[in-house]
């Protein structure tokens, strides 16, 4: 199974890169929404993304409306990692097409969690 980490902090990339390595994902990474939208376009297509909203040049929000108004790509799972922890953007994620919302700092518990949620982990692994 293959993941896309979009966030501008190289930091938070390599933490969630190491998370989801050892779930056994494998895993690319972009920086910002429109090099994410080019690393699907030039395949391979991600199974999962895991998308920071605040980012230089495209922000997650509007990385989720792209995604999700392209019928080739709705089999893509979503899951924003942000600090926006308000209820509204919560909610605007959700109603955009993202399917799951984890609010910065995590732990990779949550981050497991989260993926057993959405049945991509059973048991710490790959389900």
């Amino acid at each position: 199974m293959h993941a896309l980490i979009i966030d501008d902090s190289r930091t938070m990339r390599i933490i969630l890169n190491r998370i989801l390595t050892g779930l056994g994902f494998s895993t690319a990474e972009a920086g910002n929404g429109q090099e994410a939208l080019d690393a699907i376009a030039h395949g391979p297509v991600p199974d999962l993304c895991l998308i920071d909203w605040n980012m230089p040049v495209m922000d997650g929000y509007t990385f989720v409306t792209r995604v999700r108004a392209n019928a080739e790509h709705r089999n893509i799972t979503l899951m924003m990692v942000t600090t926006e922890s308000s209820h509204g953007h919560l909610v605007k994620a959700l109603a955009a097409g993202a399917h799951e919302y984890v609010i910065k700092p995590f732990t990779a518990e949550a981050i497991t969690e989260k993926l057993e949620l959405l049945g991509l982990v059973r048991n710490g692994a790959l389900a």
